[in-house]
């Protein structure tokens, strides 16, 4: 290290970072804007920054009802991947993926996208039938995907459990190598880093308490900072989705669940992929710091905690110590709970509603996190031009009347 940055570093530690700028601004809101998003997760600050960029918008506020990333976007376990099986779907995440690989550059902001590859597991004749469906419409759609043979398995990641007596046997996998992990948080921070840079107003602290209509067409939103006037509000609140619904008197199709996932104590580098395993009903990837990062599926009830229940927490232990003995000395560090909503077809709601002027985008199941940026993307689209872009016109809220729905629940399973 220089002198140079030797010096630096203390001069920093003594001012407390007192002379760092703002990585965004903290504005008082204005009466009125053009758009407003509600949500300040790693979807909404997307939106934001693509109706800006994208759109030429610039007089856009988000609305935050805590801190940045002090949802969803900071409660999972960042699995990036888009072997989705329905068309539809496929090519929204794939859409979102592209974006992915070079969204560090795009914003000025390392999000720490490492792509090392996702495994999702085969232990019965089933699976192996659905992971070579999976694996040939993928391809179809262009999207990069194998079948991987257990002595692959077994050579690629060592330490798995690929005993034949085991209690789930493995019999293969698919496995997508531009898929991968990112950091959770950066993405929040870079994503309102850049809006900010685009005039986007970040409040926090502001809650979204009613919305307010004129016959049939949205004019504003009732906040714990007083009223905020637009003609245009898009909402983005994983999990409360339903309850802001609620204020314009629509009824959503989606449930809550509680979803959680926890930690171990840093371990020396040992697994440089991610493995998933719908049957176990558990998977993990190591994090940049050592961490085993680990998800378990929701909790079977309704509800808007953030912790969810033990048994489920035990349930996911069992299954990667099935998948990995040698992790079964590994302490866990801590536990967290995130807020899923569930459509029926497991796939979201990016859409106009019946009040003109208001468009949600919910419904993500457990795989919002990966779809970060192309749901953005194409919400602004929607936003900006009063009508969905051809990669979200099927997830149009009208399908639930129509019975178009698109059925990836096999595809989603607990695979986050």
């Amino acid at each position: 290290m220089s002198r140079y940055s030797v010096f630096s570093l203390l001069r920093n530690a003594i001012s407390h970072n007192r002379n760092w700028p703002q990585a965004w601004r903290s504005p008082a809101p204005k009466p009125a804007y053009d758009a407003i998003i509600v949500g300040g997760g790693g979807h909404g600050l997307a939106t934001a920054y693509y109706l800006a960029k994208e759109h030429g918008l610039r007089n856009i506020a988000v609305l935050e009802k805590g801190w940045i990333g002090g949802g969803n976007t900071g409660r999972n376990t960042t699995i990036v991947r888009s072997n989705y099986l329905w068309t539809e779907a496929a090519q929204l995440y794939e859409k979102s993926l592209k974006l992915w690989e070079g969204l560090s550059a795009e914003l000025n902001f390392n999000v720490m996208f490492s792509q090392r590859g996702v495994y999702n597991l085969g232990h019965t004749l089933q699976d192996m039938r659905d992971i070579e469906r999976r694996v040939s419409a993928n391809r179809l759609n262009g999207i990069d995907a194998e079948v991987v043979s257990p002595a692959e398995i077994a050579r690629r990641i060592p330490y798995l459990n690929m005993s034949r007596t085991s209690r789930y046997p493995i019999l293969g996998a698919s496995f997508q190598g531009r898929g991968g992990v990112a950091r959770h948080d950066a993405v929040a921070w870079g994503f309102a880093r850049a809006a900010d840079s685009c005039g986007v107003d970040i409040i926090q602290q502001c809650e979204v308490v009613g919305i307010r209509k004129r016959g049939d067409e949205v004019c504003g939103v009732e906040t714990t900072r007083g009223f905020i006037a637009s003609k245009k509000v898009g909402v983005v609140v994983a999990g409360h989705a339903s309850v802001l619904a609620g204020m314009a008197g629509i009824r959503l199709p989606i449930e809550s669940h509680p979803l959680q996932a926890f930690v171990s104590e840093p371990l020396k580098p040992v697994l440089d992929t991610v493995v998933m395993s719908n049957a176990v009903h558990g998977y993990i990837s190591q994090s940049d710091k050592g961490e085993l990062v680990i998800g378990a599926g929701i909790d079977a009830y309704n509800g808007y905690g953030q912790r969810g229940s033990f048994h489920t927490i035990e349930h996911a232990m069992a299954a990667i110590i099935e998948l990995f003995p040698i992790f079964s000395r590994a302490r866990m560090l801590r536990q967290w709970g995130g807020i899923v909503d569930v459509s029926p077809d497991a796939c979201p709601i990016i859409s106009k509603t019946p009040v003109r002027g208001l468009y949600f985008n919910c419904g993500w199941g457990t795989g919002g996190f990966k779809a970060t940026p192309g749901s953005g993307w194409v919400f602004a689209h929607t936003i900006a031009n009063d009508a969905p872009h051809e990669l979200n016109a099927a997830f149009d809220l009208a399908r639930f009347s129509s019975g178009a729905l698109i059925d990836e629940h096999g595809a989603a399973a607990v695979a986050h």
